[in-house]
């Protein structure tokens, strides 16, 4: 009997022997791929370093006329914050400004001003030019000392003022500065992160060639090949998207004595703390309530608020708060004298209180988003699979991750992930649910436990009911994934059909009766979720609906183009003009997903396309769920604007549905044109651009400056960033 040490080699040798051909062109290409990243991080995104080895470096510290500390370093202060150079009379290619390392980290902006062979006067911007900009220097940031300027000839006079910190920030004086220097050598820097970044869309780029041998692995005919394949991707997703979030680490609540080692309480391995103030304990507060067996939180609110008679109103709030010096609580539901928490309780009793009951802690929000973006990563996947595998024959392992990807990476979760907080977890929540809801429903139209799955897919559907009431829509999709089997096949009227049908509705009964004496123990009625009596920037108890919201929301939901600039990350907030002549709920927001997201341009083609799949099958299947979801995201898009506002968060309520739809229409696409060479290999190209631009811009968006997101919390270090992006600075 051969031993297992003898079974592996053979194995080995077996697998050498079939794939050996493969394997090697697959070896040679990716060393190619990397010695292409290696050449361009060095002599490309190095090009500074190389143009700098010729300069002939001037030193003007002795010239600074600042004071002077003991160490050697020199002070800028608020009184004495502009250094003035004159008589240089030389060319003056770069400015280094030497901030000394020990003191702390900030971010400031300095003016640069110069005079040369076509000016004879210091310039600024004018009506029909643009002066020179202000450069971001971070004290911490080696690369952003340095300063390229772009001079006409030789330099006569030069000014140099710290005009103040990020974003219009106070600077925090003195600044220590080592020295100052022209035409300054720049270090050689290898990025680790950049060279593997870009390793890894080199790679992409290979792997996803339209002549590529994963658009000849059909997930049908070769199921281990495509299942290695899609689970080493969501490996990859996976692993991306924890990075990310850890990246952003102002919001994460977690500290150990290397990462956010401020915060960290000095003697456990791993502690966790407060993040967002009070506003965003809400659900830790709830948690600590239900132990207690109260449904309201525990804070006061002021006799203030409780004396007035519309506490609904948040300018006679702001009034009042001023005049008392008391603060309240803000985004809570405030009635009947006490604090409730209106947003949904399922993520309460998933994560909080059973970590508070075993821990005594605050559960950090972060984590939670995190986990429910990985579950709504592996639920969409397993549902595209699924649909992939049952009910189409030809998708092949390159045309399902070209679709699978911008499912995940355009479904609005980067951006819940972004900003981890307690506003972004329930619509995670409701994500994750409705996505495993769904699998398990289509996973029970053909298991023998058909009962079980059922049963589990409408637990799933109800539960997003506690976490995201608007995401409920999805559960429409039962109609056309269960008409057939139980209403024109009549099964609804054999005793398994019944069965299977009191598992479709029974969980949908518990979740409702559970989340319906909820609503009654806190607000005496069972439909009365609380939304109305959130302390907020409007008064909900008197916001109502209004058909003249509808026609902005829409545009800025589906139809705003992105607002471009010529500088990383490329994107910044849309404008938004309105002739609504009333309040309007408005955050920033980055462009509609009909207009930003390529990849749902197949939309408008959606009747041509499901004229081809009626053609190929009888069934209507496919059809009603994409019907239903175009029809469901329109509704809750709309929906969110009239009972809550615009705001980029929500995008993540509708995006999945139409993505989802497109998905599916490519899928028919790629069925009907799957076995016409010429044809295929257009429509292959056309998903690689059309997907390509899609993540593209879902990609920059999470690397937008935006307040309360690391580059609002750490701008200095938010600098090493653009650094790495704008090498040529």
């Amino acid at each position: 009997m051969p031993t297992v040490r003898e079974n592996i080699a053979y194995t080995f040798e077996h697998f050498m022997l079939i794939y050996r051909g493969s394997l090697a062109r697959v070896t040679r290409a990716v060393a190619v791929l990397v010695a292409i990243a290696l050449m361009l991080e060095v002599f490309v995104f190095n090009m500074n370093y190389f143009a700098t080895a010729g300069y002939h470096t001037i030193d003007l510290t002795d010239r600074l006329k600042l004071a002077q500390n003991e160490d050697g370093s020199y002070s800028l202060t608020a009184v004495d914050h502009v250094m003035e150079f004159s008589n240089l009379n030389t060319e003056v290619h770069n400015i280094k400004l030497d901030f000394a390392s020990g003191q702390p980290a900030q971010l400031v902006s300095v003016k640069i001003q110069f005079t040369d062979d076509a000016h004879q006067t210091y310039f600024d911007s004018t009506e029909y030019t643009v002066g020179v900009p202000l450069a971001e220097v971070s004290t911490k940031v080696e690369q952003s000392k340095y300063v390229n300027l772009q001079t006409a000839g030789r330099v006569e006079n030069l000014r140099i003022e710290v005009v103040g910190g990020a974003d219009g920030d106070e600077v925090s004086y003195p600044l220590l500065l080592d020295g100052l220097y022209l035409n300054a050598h720049r270090p050689f820097s290898f990025n680790g992160w950049r060279f593997v970044g870009v390793l890894g869309v080199l790679l992409l780029g290979y792997a996803f060639r339209p002549s590529s041998a994963i658009y000849r692995i059909r997930i049908v005919e070769n199921p281990r090949k495509s299942k290695a394949g899609i689970i080493a991707a969501v490996a990859v997703e996976v692993v991306l998207l924890s990075l990310f979030l850890f990246y952003g680490s102002n919001q994460v609540g977690v500290a150990t004595a290397t990462y956010n080692y401020g915060s960290w309480d000095g003697a456990s391995v791993v502690n966790t703390f407060e993040v967002g103030g009070d506003n965003a304990q809400q659900y830790a507060e709830l948690a600590r309530a239900m132990a207690e067996g109260r449904l309201y939180l525990d804070e006061e609110p002021p006799e203030w608020l409780k004396a007035m008679d519309d506490p609904y109103d948040k300018g006679a709030r702001d009034e009042a708060q001023k005049a008392t010096g008391e603060p309240y609580l803000f985004d809570v539901a405030y009635f009947d004298g006490h604090y409730y928490v209106y947003f949904g309780v399922v993520p309460v009793l998933l994560f909080y209180l059973p970590f508070y009951l075993a821990t005594g802690a605050n559960f950090p929000t972060a984590i939670g988003v995190l986990v429910m973006a990985i579950a709504f990563v592996l639920g969409a996947t397993a549902l595209l699979d699924r649909f992939a595998r049952y009910h189409f024959r030809s998708v092949t392992l390159g045309v399902y991750l070209l679709l699978q990807i911008p499912l995940v990476a355009c479904s609005g979760i980067l951006y819940l992930v972004k900003f981890p907080t307690f506003y972004s977890l329930p619509i995670m929540c409701g994500l994750a649910f409705s996505v495993w809801g769904l699998y398990c429903w289509s996973r029970g139209a053909a298991a023998r436990r058909r009962c079980l799955w059922l049963f589990a897919g409408s637990l799933c559907m109800a539960l997003v009911a506690g976490c995201r009431p608007q995401l409920l829509v999805l559960s429409l999709l039962a109609f056309p994934l269960f008409w057939r089997t139980y209403i024109t096949e009549r099964r609804l009227l054999t005793p398994a059909g019944a069965r299977e049908f009191a598992c479709l509705v029974a969980p949908y009964a518990m979740v409702a009766a559970g989340i319906m004496g909820y609503n009654y123990a806190r607000f005496g009625s069972l439909t009365d979720f609380g939304a109305n009596y959130n302390l907020t920037v409007n008064d909900m108890t008197k916001r109502g609906m209004n058909l003249g919201r509808l026609a902005p929301a829409f545009f800025t939901y589906f139809l705003q183009p992105p607002c471009m600039t010529g500088v990383f990350p490329f994107l910044q907030a849309a404008p938004f003009d309105t002739t609504y002549m009333g309040q309007t709920i408005k955050e920033a927001t980055f462009g509609g997903i009909l207009a930003c997201l390529p990849v749902l341009w197949v939309l408008a083609f959606s009747r041509r396309i499901l004229k081809m799949r009626a053609r190929q099958r009888s069934s209507r299947t496919i059809m009603g769920v994409i019907v239903v979801l175009l029809a469901s995201g329109v509704i809750v898009a709309l929906a969110d604007a009239e009972l809550a506002g615009i705001l980029q968060r929500y995008y993540a309520d509708f995006s999945f549905m139409f993505l989802a739809a497109a998905m599916l229409l490519c899928f028919v696409v790629n069925e009907q044109l799957s076995h016409t060479r010429g044809a295929y290999d257009l429509m292959l190209r056309v998903f690689l651009v059309l997907v390509a631009a899609s993540v593209t811009y879902s990609l920059l968006l999470c690397f937008v400056p935006e307040t309360g997101w690391y580059s609002d919390v750490y701008p200095w270090a938010y600098q090493d960033l653009l650094q790495t992006a704008l090498f040529w600075k």
